[in-house]
């Protein structure tokens, strides 16, 4: 299972990517089919470790090991209400 260090980094690299895309969009080039599919995967995929981020975050809290904290399907992660 990934430390928090990890996913931090993983968030960094998903949201380079996500600002490159969007610097993309900006200059005129527009972005096409692949590239918006893209970005909505690298929505749920921050969604994902940031919802993993808080689960480990609450482990910890709770007195419980952080490492036992599962990444969750974006069905889930998705339907959260804000």
């Amino acid at each position: 299972m990934a430390g928090d260090d990890d996913l931090f980094e993983r968030i960094n690299a998903l949201s380079r990517e996500e600002e490159a895309l969007w610097a993309k969009a900006g200059d005129g080039t527009g972005l096409d089919g692949p590239d918006i599919a893209r970005l909505d995967a690298i929505k749920v995929q921050l969604d994902q470790v940031y919802d993993l981020l808080h689960q480990r975050q609450g482990r910890r809290d709770a007195g419980q090991d952080p490492s036992d904290a599962q990444l969750r399907s974006p069905d889930i992660v998705e339907d959260y209400k804000q």
